[in-house]
């Protein structure tokens, strides 16, 4: 059954390749659509924009003047006043999606041994504090080098997202984080994943975070023509797969999810979510900020994912693209998914989140394996809004234009790209106990 929707599978594959398995038992997201997944699954499947005006900073000097910004973000339930002064936004973000986590999971607060000593923390970010750099060194060009945070170099450090998580939860297990830039949500979900299944952790937190959102890191992207310009129609700027997009929106954003041991699960009666059954990483070796011609990188990705799944495309409903809004980008993922469905790509649902949150660099890839996970249990595909004139490489496929859509749901690919050529594939399978 299919049809519009409006705001308002099996746990595991036979011959399946060896390794625990691995399923979700919490999550929780931060985006443009608000602070929490609840809140951004309705203005998802509500066809509703999050991007406004920039109101972080003064935007009149930067060619690109709108944002996702999330509203009313208050960190305080998870860190107090003296803590929110010593962490960057970024940190902020991790640090109230993964406590959210943790507690829709049915997990303690505050993890105590021998269950700390098998969870970790994997958590991306592809610029980390890079708004705290920019301040930081300002303050020191203004006011001298005496004038620099003791807690700058722990502000702005990538690693610290996962760092502060670790502290606050007590997860003594594998802990770092993964910097590859618009990847970066996806691989630390996928290197989790595989932490588990090589028996180093039972539980891992796992997730990206991002808050990019300042004058010199929005005047960056813009300097490189990769953002969008229009800034007279906000809600209509993300255009995925649309033919008149001309660039990404910057947003901020997070998300965490847990990711734990089906055995593990079972035994203290944790909610299961979906199960995570393939991930692959790939490279380009191509172009520092284009795809790989035709999308091959991320082709080989998604194959080597399902393979090691032990499923066939075949067997995908659904794909949450990246579908950043560039043209090229765009252009190569919409070759990869036709290369990776053949005959079968107007059947597969294909949806783009950014068009309503805009792309959240490092988170994107977390937001996004969250987001499939909705769709994977409740059936439903959010829409790709604005896409008023579909790019003619997306000619026969099911982009979901403008409203989402009730369909029944068993397995997804969640693709995440970064510059540099790096890529991840994600694919999540329905629980069905």
């Amino acid at each position: 059954m299919t049809g519009p929707v409006h705001a308002g599978g099996p746990g595991h594959t036979p011959g399946a390749a060896p390794g625990r398995r691995v399923v979700v038992t919490g999550m929780e997201v931060a985006t443009a659509l608000g602070a929490g997944l609840d809140a951004t699954w309705a203005g998802l499947i509500g066809g509703r924009s999050g991007i406004r005006a920039i109101t972080r900073f003064d935007p009149s000097r930067v060619g690109s003047r709108i944002a996702g910004e999330i509203p009313d973000f208050d960190p305080g339930d998870v860190v107090d006043r003296k803590e929110q002064r010593r962490n960057d936004r970024f940190a902020l973000l991790a640090l109230w999606c993964a406590r959210h986590a943790l507690d829709a999971a049915g997990l303690p607060g505050r993890l105590e041994r021998p269950l700390a000593e098998r969870t970790g923390v994997i958590v991306g970010s592809g610029i980390g504090g890079g708004a705290t750099f920019v301040e930081q060194v300002e303050l020191a060009a203004d006011r001298g080098p005496d004038r620099i945070s003791p807690f700058f170099i722990p502000m702005v450090i990538a690693n610290l997202g996962a760092g502060q998580v670790g502290i606050m939860s007590g997860a003594l297990g594998p802990n770092f984080a993964t910097v590859s830039a618009c990847a970066s949500g996806g691989h630390a979900i996928g290197e989790a994943w595989e932490t588990i299944r090589r028996d180093d952790a039972d539980v891992m937190i796992a997730g990206g975070t991002e808050a990019p959102l300042s004058e010199a890191l929005v005047a960056s992207f813009a300097a490189m023509r990769a953002l969008s310009t229009r800034n007279d129609d906000p809600a209509a700027a993300s255009r995925p797969f649309d033919a008149g997009r001309d660039g990404f929106v910057i947003a901020e954003g997070a998300a965490c999810l847990i990711l734990e041991e089906l055995g593990h699960a079972r035994r203290r009666g944790a909610p299961i979510l979906a199960e995570l059954v393939g991930y692959a990483a790939t490279g380009d070796a191509s172009h520092i900020t284009l795809p790989a011609p035709g999308g091959e990188g991320a082709l080989r990705a998604a194959r080597r994912a399902l393979q090691k799944a032990a499923m066939s495309p075949d067997e995908v409903d659904h794909v949450n693209a990246h579908a950043t809004s560039t043209p090229e980008g765009d252009r190569a993922e919409l070759q990869a998914i036709r290369t990776l469905l053949g005959e079968r790509v107007a059947e597969v649902s294909v949806t783009a989140n950014k068009s309503m949150i805009g792309h959240t660099l490092g988170a994107a890839g977390a937001i996004e394996a969250a987001v499939t996970i909705r769709s994977l249990i409740d059936g439903i595909v959010p829409p790709t809004v604005n896409l008023d004139a579909p790019d003619e490489a997306g000619a026969g496929m099911d982009l979901t234009p403008r409203e989402a859509r009730r369909r029944p749901l068993r397995a997804a690919v969640s693709n995440s790209f970064g510059f540099g050529g790096q890529n991840s594939a994600l694919v999540l399978r329905r629980w069905e106990p």
